[in-house]
């Protein structure tokens, strides 16, 4: 007892140590980028520059050991540059990953009971949507992780109210895309078009077309709810961001019991389920930054009119998300296509491969949520730390990411493997011979997940540190530059070289070839970055933004 005693006072002092050692470099570092605020701000600097080892309070007297001095910032945020960060990642990481998951649970959802209650027909009306919610999607992720990342980044330069102008101005661009959304989504030209690239055929037409209209109708929930939400974590709050995922969440799962199970609204219900979820997880996140007392972060009326620079910011930081969902929704559009045709020549049939696939399709992106959410949470930290130019602490945060990443794949990985049946059971397919394509199928999409947690965490990273092209690029990588070209090409030479399969076999054999391409690209771009990062810190470079 002793022994634990004295090791964990030896750990606490070091600790302590440790954080009044960052937190002078922060001090000094955040003194010298704010010097020319005011005259009585530059007084303050020019005494900090003296004596940079020991900070003061507002009055100019001596802070307490550990105490924060000038540039004052809400505890919650400025503990992301002093706290050991093992510790703040598994704090951020738990609730993120739980919330993506909560997330993506809304078209897991959608699928279980629409399987349930109409068969293959329900599946394949989900698949057909899927691309087209994907976009919608991507929208979403344009505006609110781009936001979320520039209120970071400011938020480590020590401007709160330029983060607050980010956050209006994300909610101000938001209702736009809502309303922009919406209105096409009724044009017919429009969701025509968008149904006929998705791969709708005669028999799901008109189920596809009712589900994308009412969920159109409440995009401005999923923007706010899933776009701003991220706010709350980057504000220090990530368990009160789960909280608002977990709610939308339940009351989904509820609303298309009620409406699909017991009351029989087939699409049309589980449509209004998920704009009910949306709406309530919507009015959480808006409770937090309007009522909420003592955040970080507020959401004033007149941060909300929009302001050319932040504007300009926030798409190119949020550039990247929108690519990996425009990526995924490109890689759907033709994947449906090639369904159509390759699949009408099996024996499962069009539907059937529409079905199948769809169910891989939903499960692969329900798994690489985890992975997604990992690389969300790090966001804020690699952001602050970045601004703060603290580039210890970003090479810190980037390895423990990728690590717990890395992890966490294995993990579901291995569920994968272990309970294929089970999974795909779930979905509502019985018919033995389009259970066993589907199990193969899945196991085989997924057969390098446990590499492609180091890829989305290494893309991530150049967005949270104002890097948008690179991340964009690496973003692109996957869906766009390997992934397309292997689905239209695999099916005409696999078959020849491996006469036991077909066309449409080659369609998931694409995946972990695209996946191995992806993650080399990545692995190169990290380590030219962590030889720029040892020159920042050796103050050879001079990080700008």
């Amino acid at each position: 007892m002793e022994s634990r005693h004295g090791v964990l006072l030896r750990a606490l002092s070091a600790g302590r140590r440790s954080y009044n050692k960052e937190l002078t470099k922060f001090e000094v570092v955040k003194g010298f980028e704010r010097q020319h605020a005011s005259m009585t701000h530059e007084q303050e600097t020019k005494d900090t520059s003296a004596a940079p080892s020991q900070p003061t309070d507002a009055q100019g007297k001596p802070a307490a050991p550990g105490a924060p001095g000038k540039p004052r910032q809400h505890d919650k945020v400025t503990r992301m540059g002093t706290e050991s960060i093992p510790r703040l990642i598994t704090e951020f990481a738990i609730p993120s990953i739980l919330g993506m998951l909560v997330n993506g649970a809304y078209n897991v959802i959608d699928s279980i009971f629409l399987g349930q209650a109409m068969g293959e027909i329900g599946l394949a009306t989900a698949t057909v949507a899927m691309p087209i919610m994907t976009v919608f999607m991507a929208i979403a992720m344009l505006v609110g992780n781009g936001g979320n990342a520039l209120a970071a980044l400011r938020m480590g330069e020590g401007k709160p109210e330029e983060a607050e102008r980010s956050l209006g101005n994300t909610v101000t661009l938001s209702l736009i895309a809502s309303v922009v959304v919406a209105i096409a989504m009724f044009v017919p030209a429009c969701i025509d078009g968008l149904l006929s690239v998705s791969g709708a055929t005669p028999e799901d037409w008109d189920y596809a077309m009712q589900f994308i209209r009412i969920i159109s109708l409440g995009f401005i929930f999923q923007c706010i709810g899933m776009g701003v939400n991220n706010f709350i974590r980057t504000a220090g709050a990530p368990n009160r961001a789960l909280g608002t995922m977990i709610i939308g969440a339940v009351a989904c799962t509820v609303f298309n019991a009620l409406f699909v199970l017991v009351m029989g609204m087939g699409v049309v219900g589980s449509a209004l389920a998920t704009v009910c979820g949306q709406a309530i997880s919507c009015a959480t996140v808006l409770w937090y930054f309007c009522l909420t007392k003592g955040v970080p972060m507020r959401l004033r009326l007149r941060m909300m009119p929009l302001h050319g620079e932040t504007v300009r910011l926030i798409l190119s930081l949020g550039l990247a998300s929108f690519a990996v969902q425009a990526g995924m929704a490109a890689v759907n559009f033709v994947l449906n296509n090639l369904l159509n045709m390759y699949g009408a020549q099996s024996p499962i049939g069009a539907e059937g491969a529409l079905a199948s696939i769809g169910v891989v399709q939903r499960v692969a992106s329900f798994v690489v949520l985890p992975l997604i959410g990992m690389s969300i949470a790090i966001q804020p930290l690699l952001g602050f730390n970045y601004g703060a130019h603290l580039f210890k602490r970003v090479k810190m945060t980037l390895a423990w990411g990728i690590a717990g990443n890395t992890v966490i794949a294995v993990v579901l990985w291995a569920l994968v493997h272990l309970f294929p049946v089970q999974i795909v059971g779930f979905f509502g397919i019985t018919d033995p011979n389009l259970l066993s394509f589907t199990v193969f199928a899945l196991q085989v999409q997924l057969f390098l997940i446990p590499f492609v947690g180091f890829q989305i965490v290494g893309s991530n990273y150049f967005q949270a540190t104002g890097q948008p092209a690179k991340s964009v690029f690496l973003s692109l990588t996957r869906q766009i530059l390997f992934l397309i070209p292997l689905y239209v090409g695999l099916p005409m030479v696999m078959p020849v070289w491996f006469p036991g399969y077909t066309g449409l076999d080659a369609l998931y054999f694409a995946c972990p070839v695209a996946d191995f391409l992806a993650i080399f690209t990545t692995g190169v771009f990290v380590l030219l970055e962590l030889k720029r990062l040892r020159k920042l810190e050796n103050g050879q470079l001079q990080a700008k933004f």
